[in-house]
């Protein structure tokens, strides 16, 4: 079977491609990052260039100024190591340990299964390149490459003033070619826990697995405008109306695999006087067509199953109507549209993870918001939904969103250089989804940030693809910007 590095060998810009080819045989999920760095500081190391681990864990390499920028403003290029791992059931893939099998189709690189990693695998290959090129003109460079990015920007938030030393940096983690970044949405997380009171199964009764799945999934602060099913909040909504007709028991309720992932497929097994299988099917079929309706045009895709199931313990009846009360009551989606940024999501929330059992259960909601209080708001209101039953849900992981400047000099060189190579002019925009970029500012306040990237598409779910001539006109234009900030009087 051809390799990445066999697929990717004739693309071009070929440093760029031969990069990415590493990205996709390290395995790199978040938090085990490390055989990615070593291979990286390996890398710095044989071509001379200084290479730094932090505490946090980060990577800091360095290359000097070409000669004659010595005294440019130093330039901190930034993307992260790790990637959402996502895969479509019965794919068997194991992101610790099977490479990412990328094919190519009609000008996208595309993993047709699980993700890609373009994001931000993508970002992270051209700072490479740049460090390589031998032929680039630039000031000082700082290539930062963070870790734990996706799990909570554990990385970021662990990045120590006074490390870095350039005044510009260029973040290279968005997904749409022609656009430059200028802010993004802060955010945090609520972790609800609450212990099981299990009951043993009915004497005549059997189990049954139920399934939804065929959604889209998607990023949860890119996509969540969508309205794209959550396949979490759906099945409960379907439990609870099948309890309406069936004496319904619940064993076990999972959904989500990441945070920052909208949910794709959930499953729950249940337990049923025999001989309601007939019946279940039926109720089923009515609420696959239901819901079908309902996400027409957005995820019809979905679908409901039901097949023989095992279950050796069920939730006690009073913690499964905890459970499916305020799963059902907990908001997803989004909150709030901006006033200010027209055209922006404001707040939102996205119940990204569920994983009960008769022992009790866990579920996670990922917050965001532009406005550090809208975040507060919305996290309060789950924490308080879930008070109500006594179940403990904790807020952690609070990170500040990046907060526009629209009179950015960087920003000005970026349109500037932009204008002159590609002959048309650029849009500025303001992201839903959370980047670090209003994290490393506030360690290093008064350092000038843009973000820009190539066009990614379905990042955060399987099918994820990246355009390949985008890739190319992103180091087109990282050079050139590089070249423009070492330049004299620029």
């Amino acid at each position: 079977m051809p390799t990445s590095a066999d697929l990717l060998s004739d693309l071009q810009p070929a440093l760029v491609w031969r990069h990415f080819a590493h990205f996709c045989r390290i395995p790199r999920q978040s938090k085990q990052e490390a055989a990615l760095r070593g291979h990286l500081l390996q890398w710095a190391e044989a071509r001379g260039l200084a290479g730094q681990v932090d505490a946090a864990g980060n990577l800091i390499i360095r290359k000097p100024a070409s000669p004659g920028a010595e005294s440019a403003p130093g330039v901190v290029l930034q993307a992260h190591l790790d990637m959402v791992c996502q895969q479509n059931a019965g794919t068997g893939h194991d992101f610790s340990r099977d490479p990412i099998r990328p094919v190519l189709r009609e000008g996208w690189l595309i993993a047709e299964d699980t993700t890609l990693g373009a994001d931000n695998g993508i970002g992270a290959a051209l700072i490479l390149a740049a460090l390589e090129d031998s032929e680039l003109t630039h000031g000082p460079l700082e290539a930062l490459f963070t870790v734990d990015e996706e799990a909570g920007m554990g990385g970021a938030q662990g990045l120590a003033p006074g490390l870095l030393k350039g005044s510009l940096m260029l973040n290279l983690d968005t997904e749409e070619w022609g656009e430059f970044y200028l802010g993004c949405a802060g955010g945090m997380d609520v972790n609800v826990d609450r212990p099981g009171r299990a009951a043993g199964m009915p004497a005549g009764w059997e189990a049954w697995r139920i399934t939804l799945d065929g959604l889209r999934g998607g990023h949860s602060g890119v996509d969540i405008h969508e309205e794209r099913g959550n396949a979490i909040k759906l099945l409960v909504r379907v439990l609870r109306g099948l309890q309406d007709s069936l004496p319904l028991r619940l064993a076990s309720l999972e959904g989500g695999s990441a945070r920052n992932a909208l949910p794709r497929e959930a499953r729950a097994v249940v337990a049923l006087p025999a001989g309601s299988g007939e019946r279940l099917s039926a109720l089923l079929a009515t609420w696959e067509t239901k819901l079908k309706r309902e996400l027409l045009g957005v995820d019809e895709g979905l679908r409901l199953a039901a097949g023989p199931g095992e279950a050796s313990g069920l939730l006690e009846a009073g913690e499964q109507a905890v459970w499916l009360g305020s799963l059902h009551a907990a908001p997803h989606g989004v909150r709030r549209r901006s006033l200010s940024v027209p055209g922006v999501v404001e707040t939102s929330n996205n119940l990204g993870m569920v994983a009960l059992g008769p022992d009790g259960g866990h579920c996670n909601f990922m917050v965001r918001s532009l406005i550090d209080s809208g975040s507060q708001a919305l996290a309060d209101e789950i924490v308080s939904l879930f008070s109500l039953s006594g179940t403990a849900a904790l807020k952690s992981g609070h990170y500040p969103g990046w907060a526009p400047n629209p009179a950015s000099p960087l920003l000005a060189l970026c349109q500037r250089v932009f204008q002159r190579e590609f002959g048309g002019a650029s849009k500025v925009q303001v992201i839903h989804a959370g980047l670090e970029c209003g994290i490393i500012g506030s360690r290093y306040p008064g350092m000038d940030i843009v973000s820009f990237g190539p066009t990614i598409r379905g990042a955060h779910a399987p099918g994820e693809r990246v355009e390949v001539a985008s890739v190319g006109k992103a180091w087109h234009l990282l050079r050139a910007i590089l070249a423009e900030a070492a330049s004299p009087g620029h």
